[in-house]
Parts: C-alpha cells; structure tokens; sequence
C-alpha cells in the first residue's frame, strides 16, 4: 500500500483529530523548553558522573517501558478515553512535581512518573487514531501529520524557551502542566461530540436497516401517525439506546482475553524481530538527546547552550520542511524500503558525529541534518509498520508491545554515559553506526519469520 498526500485527506480528518495535532503542538512545545537540558542540570547542580546521569534518565525510562505496555493492552479492555484523562492528570502532577524538585532522589522519583505518563500517552493516542479514523491512507496521513506537529512544537519550544530565558530553567516544567491541563479540556469536548457523532451514525444505518427490512408502514395515513406520536422523549430514547448499543459492542469487539494477547504476541515472531530491530534503532537515536549533550557539556564545547538548543531547533526543522516532501517522494516504495534508506543515512550520520571536530559548531549541526533526515523517513514510517500488522481488536495491545521500544531510549543514557566514561564520545557514535547495519540485517528478513493465525483467537 503507498501514501496518499492530499488536501482531501486532511478534509477527511475527525474534529478529534484536529484536538490531538493542536494538544500535541502544545504540550511538546513546553516539554522541550527544558527536558533536553536535565542532563545538564543534573551535572551542574550535582556534580555527578556521565554514567550517574545516564543512570537516573535510565531507571526513570526503563520502568515506564513496563508500564506502557500493560496500560496500552488494557486500553482495549477499559477504553481509551479513560486511560488517557487518568494519563493527563499523571502528567500534570508528576510535571508540576519536577518543577520543585531538589534532591537527586526527588528527581529519579518524579522523572520516573513524568517517564509513565510520556510512555502510556504515545501509544494511546496512536491507537486512538486508528479507532477514529477508519481508511487507512487517511489513517497513515493521520499519523504522519501527528508527527509532523510534534516536531513543530519541538522546534518552537526551545527557540521560544530562549527568547523568553526560560530555556533550562526547571520551573519551565510547570508550562507543561498547564498545557496538559489545557489538552485535557478540549479532549473531553472532543470526546463527546465524537460520540454524538458515531450514536448519530449508528441511527442512520439503523434508519437505513428498518426502511430496508419494510418495518417502516407504507402507507402514508400510517407513517403520518408514527411521526405524530414520536415525542421528542421518545427520540432522546432512541439515541441514548443507540449509543448504549454502539459502546456495548465497541467493548465487545475489543475485549480479548489478556492470556490471548500473551498467546498472539509470543506467537507473532516478526513482530518480535520488529521490536528488537527498533529497540536498537531508538537507542541510537536516544544518543542525541542525552550522551551527545553529555559529551559535548564534559569535553567544554563553546556555546554550550546555544549548540544544544541549535540541535534540537535545527532537528524539528529538517522535519518540518521535509517530512511530507519525502513521504510523496517516497510514496512508491514499500514501508522496509522506506526503512532501510532511513537507517543507511543513520550511518552516515553516526560516522559523522565520530569525527567532527569538538569547536566545529556548524559540523555537529550538519551531522543532527543527516540525522534529521533519517529520522522524518523512519520513525512515522515505524508507527505505520505497526497500524499495518495490528488486527482491529488487538491495536491497543500491539501499540503498547511497541512501545518496547522504549527500552532504547530508557538504556540509552546508561549505555551512553558508560562508553562515555571509558572510551569516549567516537566509540560512542562508531557503535551507533555498527548498530544500524544490523537494524538493516534484521529488517531485511523480517518476511521470512511466521505470524499467528488471528481467526484462532477470537474476542471474549
């Protein structure tokens, strides 16, 4: 199946849709005033070690990993809706927390919720798309433009952070709890006039039905009599039953046993290879936002600050302006295809990094270019991968055994700050390198490996 890139598509977007782009711009903007600089504050304030540091961002992420998971698989069973208001107050409790936080083990506490909440939101909204929209181009456009505005709201936040002075400054966290607060709002209109829209729906086809089946009286004396006695009680009847029945067998339809879930993702062995595959990739990417910053803080680049914030502005950028140009140029190969030209520029831009002169301001930031661009073609196309592979009933649990992930970016730091300490900032970047061949190894034989029959596994 190839991409589709047009104004039509985004015409065919749900108002909830257009709530998650807007939520999203938002709340990444705040967020990266200040978290890509939490390596930096913890060395400032604490005086700890490249692996210390890489331990605390480490602990926070890999326990999260673990909470996606079930969370994301229990999304199907409880509903989305609800995990993901339980998910936004997480988030504005545990931002408001690390805004005040003062010890080394306040921080690894409230990281680690701040981490649950990052972990659990990411594949819920990704399953909540494909719950609201239904064709799956609209749905790959969908989850491309989401993005694409995150990645707006990354090239804003640190830019914006610096025009006002709050870039690296700890009480920025409390912006991103307002904004949460602020998502959390137009998600529950949304949510309603989503669900007004499916009842609304629902009654249609159910009008269509009846008309179809001749349970409607013919004659005119009849059909007249049946409008005249229909009182707007009896309507509000009608729809709250509608939408009774609609929610009755969404739940239904979701509902799988969680020993099936287990059975199905043991049994899908190019899923597992997928995962893995992308564990590895993660951790590469990982380096960026924290053993790339820890090494050039350690080794006395110039213009620290202004390097770190140019990287990440200069990331969001190449994103931004490229993303949809490669996706219609690069709509004619295949999602692996896609991939592995994303990975080998990933090489490049690892052996870049590897050999780019400490002062050479703009040679890292031509290396984050490189990089950027690797990363616009393999991480929505990633997202995309698992929409295609998931069964209907089972997107909650596939997206949540995706957010696995994770546990690149969760070892990263750790890994990072350990190689940092011992052999230094090339070994580091030529490792990355190394490790993106064998990412291209294991996607290249992932049609080879067996899946589960889904007809074998049927909802409770």
């Amino acid at each position: 199946m190839h991409s589709d890139v047009s104004w039509q598509r985004f015409k065919q977007f749900p108002r909830l849709m257009w709530i998650f782009l807007f939520g999203s711009f938002i709340t990444r903007g705040s967020y990266y005033m200040v978290w890509p600089f939490l390596a930096v504050i913890l060395y400032e304030k604490f005086a700890l070690s490249a692996t210390e540091v890489g331990m605390v961002l480490s602990s926070a992420a890999i326990i999260s990993v673990f909470t996606s998971f079930v969370g994301s698989s229990l999304s199907d069973r409880i509903g989305r809706h609800k995990l993901m208001y339980l998910t936004g107050i997480l988030y504005i409790i545990s931002f408001s927390l690390l805004a005040e936080a003062n010890s080394v083990e306040g921080y690894v506490v409230v990281m680690t919720l701040c981490s649950m909440a990052t972990s659990l939101w990411r594949p819920l909204t990704s399953a909540a798309i494909g719950d609201i929209i239904a064709d799956p181009k609209t749905r790959e456009l969908a989850m491309q433009s989401l993005y694409f505005i995150v990645n707006v709201g990354c090239a804003v936040g640190p830019m914006l952070g610096v025009w006002l002075g709050l870039t690296g400054k700890q009480s920025s966290f409390y912006l991103t709890a307002v904004a949460f607060a602020v998502l959390l709002a137009l998600l529950y209109w949304g949510f309603n006039h989503q669900t007004r829209q499916d009842v609304a729906l629902a009654a249609g086809a159910s009008s269509n039905d009846n008309l179809s089946d001749g349970t409607i009286g013919t004659e005119s004396d009849g059909a007249s009599g049946s409008v005249n006695d229909m009182t707007s009680d009896g309507v509000n009847r009608v729809v709250n039953g509608l939408s009774s029945d609609v929610e009755v067998s969404m739940k239904k339809a979701a509902v799988v046993s969680r020993k099936q879930i287990v059975a199905i993702l043991l049994q899908d062995k190019l899923l597992q290879c997928l995962i893995f595959a992308n564990i590895l990739c993660m951790f590469i990417y990982a380096q960026m936002d924290s053993s790339l910053i820890q090494y050039l803080t350690r080794a006395g680049a110039p213009d620290l600050l202004t390097l770190i914030s140019g990287m990440i502005f200069t990331n969001a950028m190449v994103i931004i302006s490229t993303q949809f140009l490669l996706l219609k140029l690069m709509a004619r190969f295949p999602l692996v295809k896609r991939i592995k030209i994303g990975l080998l520029l990933l090489i490049c831009s690892q052996i870049w990094l590897a050999f780019n002169p400490l002062d050479l301001f703009w040679g890292w930031i031509g290396a984050i270019v490189v990089m950027s661009v690797a990363e616009t073609i393999l991480f929505p196309t990633m997202n995309v991968h698992i929409d295609r592979l998931a069964p209907d009933h089972l997107r909650g649990a596939y997206f949540g055994a995706a957010s696995f992930y994770d546990l690149g970016f969760a070892l990263a730091p750790l890994c990072g700050g350990i190689i940092l300490d011992h052999f230094g900032g090339q070994w580091l970047f030529l490792t990355g390198a190394a490790l993106s061949v064998l990412v291209i190894y294991l996607y290249s034989i992932l049609d080879r490996l067996p899946r589960p029959d889904f007809a074998m596994f049927k909802a409770d």
